[in-house]
């Protein structure tokens, strides 16, 4: 037997289809009469012709429409079971199991994401999903319940049916007890939400992106195998329950203008339906429980609402704890990770300075997160000559250690060949990084081989500040400005400059990267280079000393003021 559903006020009235013509309107002779102003008086009519149905609109002044799209006039159209019709206003579905369903080219179909199954809970094959802007229906709200605040906001409404309320809570709070898996988590709650609510068909949970903000489907279920799993929610009504942090009882009907212009409960095929948000320990919301009904004789009340606000404040409770929890473990895998990082990265700076009678060495490394982009190498070869390996990568964190790793691994090995010819050694660093260089990162760098035998250094400036030299009589003097040249890995073949000096007794050469220059206090104020060789000037004439003042007056500008760059000093000069 085939029916029309009429969907008023919250219920529904369903007329019986005879063969031949039914006729649809106000007037008295019509086979299913409406009694709405709004409603032609012969408005439209339901033809069966053997196991065929059609409707036809008979030159309504408001309208039929049919799935949403409104029917040409005196032009039948298939129908299909659970079709959705709208007599002007007035909203009804057409019911008949017998009836095949055709695919009416009525209007083309909304695109739906493909939620992929997630287990038993998620039914086969996953299920459709959309949020829609239609504005061809109005829907009823038939209740809301408040927050009272906080995702236990519910809790505090015990004194209404509190044993429901207790055991919802007593069974949510057993099935997610000891779960830390969030995506396991959604769908024993909507598991448990069935046992919860026998006449629920369907349900779903929407979480909020924490990029893109956006509603998206997270877990859905059905009672039974085989049952239709699309789900297609009115964004109105949900924005709404997000606004007003409310459950919303909401049914097929049309008496209702807050949701004007939006598409209804009653279009998206669903006769009773409840929204509840889920709201985190600050009373913000994360996202929505979805539960509806497909039974028009069992439609969910005020008081389901109430025991959905309670059950879901558990749930979203529970759900927060384990998501921050998930979130803990993830950041200790991380820093343990990161400490192992660290590791590996002090294993690659020297583990010892050269020493060389006459002459003084000293280095420190400071990265301003668990792992850095400077550099520093220093090591004697057998013919007594040192060399001493400086840069700072661009970046810094991780991706600058990784290029900081590659660079190291790279003068190792060029030096074995070239370790007499700063030149030729630098030229074959800088080829090998350009060769397999990543996009935007380079190395500022400066490379020095010292005589102790004859006191001259020999320095390649690919970049980088130029070496202080501290001298007895207290003043400052550098390396000429045109001597620097491109920094490592920008171009091949580029043609460095070699400078030659002499270290006097008594002379210090102080080298350092721009975290020493660069670094802030509070007011935003840079140390400056200005500020380094006026400090510079007025240390005592040792090594070592000078070095840890130099960082130590550093620290003193920052102020306490976190570090922002990676800061390296390297010092190291002849004795007087």
């Amino acid at each position: 037997m085939a029916k029309l559903v009429l969907l008023q006020d919250g219920q529904a009235f369903p007329h019986e289809v005879v063969e031949g013509d039914t006729l649809i309107g106000r007037h008295p002779d019509c086979g299913i009469q409406l009694n709405s102003n709004t409603v032609s008086r012969f408005h439209a009519k339901i033809t069966k012709s053997g196991d065929e149905y059609h409707l036809q609109d008979l030159g309504s002044g408001n309208g039929t429409f049919l799935n949403g799209t409104q029917l040409p006039k005196e032009q039948p159209a298939p129908l299909s079971n659970q079709a959705r019709i709208k007599f002007g206003p007035l909203l009804a579905r057409f019911e008949c199991d017998g009836v095949p369903v055709p695919a009416p080219a009525l209007a083309a179909p909304r695109p739906r994401p493909q939620v992929p199954a997630g287990g038993d809970d998620f039914g086969a094959g996953g299920f459709d999903f959309s949020m829609d802007d239609g504005d061809e229906d109005e829907a009823t709200i038939m209740g809301t319940l408040q927050a009272s605040g906080g995702s236990a906001g519910g809790f505090g409404m015990l004194g209404v049916h509190p044993e429901a309320k207790l055991k919802g809570v007593i069974e949510i709070t057993r099935a997610l007890c000891g779960e830390t898996d969030v995506d396991k988590m959604l769908p024993a709650i909507l598991k448990t939400l069935f046992d919860v609510f026998p006449g629920a068909d369907r349900g779903c949970i929407l979480l909020k992106d924490q990029k893109s903000g956006q509603m998206l489907p997270r877990a859905f279920r059905h009672r039974r195998e085989g049952e239709d799993a699309t789900v297609r929610l009115s964004r109105t009504i949900v924005n709404k329950v997000l606004a007003d942090k409310a459950g919303i009882l909401s049914a097929d009907a049309s008496s209702d203008d807050q949701f004007s212009g939006s598409e209804s409960i009653s279009n998206l095929s669903i006769r009773s339906v409840m929204i509840v948000p889920m709201l985190d320990k600050d009373g913000e919301p994360i996202g929505v429980i979805n539960i509806d009904t497909l039974n028009p004789l069992t439609q969910f009340t005020n008081d389901d609402l109430d025991l959905l606000m309670t059950v879901a404040s558990q749930a979203s409770l529970t759900y927060e704890n384990a998501r921050l929890m998930k979130t803990y473990l993830e950041k200790q895998k991380q820093d343990g990770e990161m400490r192992i990082a660290k590791d590996v990265q002090q294993a690659l700076l020297p583990d010892e300075l050269p020493k060389v009678d006459g002459w003084k060495f000293y280095a420190s490394y400071d990265s301003a997160q668990a792992v850095g982009g400077d550099y520093y190498d220093a090591f004697q070869f057998d013919d007594g000559k040192v060399v001493l390996s400086f840069g700072d990568i661009s970046g810094k964190g991780v991706p600058g250690a990784i290029i900081m790793s590659r660079m190291s691994s790279c003068v190792q090995s060029t030096l074995q060949f070239t370790h007499n010819d700063p030149l030729e050694a630098v030229n074959a660093i800088n080829e090998h990084m350009c060769a397999n260089a990543a996009e935007g990162r380079f190395v500022t760098y400066n490379f020095i081989l010292l005589n102790p035998a004859t006191s001259e250094v020999q320095l390649v400036n690919a970049g980088h500040m130029s070496p202080m030299i501290y001298k007895p009589d207290g003043t400052i003097d550098e390396f000429p400005e045109d001597s620097i040249g491109l920094p490592i890995g920008v171009m091949e073949g580029f043609p460095y400059d070699l400078e030659k000096r002499v270290i006097e007794p008594g002379e210090i050469v102080v080298l350092f990267t721009d975290g020493v220059d660069e670094a802030m206090n509070p007011e935003g104020e840079l140390y400056t280079l200005e500020r380094m060789r006026e400090f510079i000037a007025g240390c005592p004439h040792d090594v070592e000393e000078l070095g840890k003042a130099l960082l130590a007056d550093v620290r003193r500008h920052a102020n306490g003021r976190p570090q922002n760059d990676d800061i390296t000093i390297m010092v190291f000069g002849r004795d007087a």
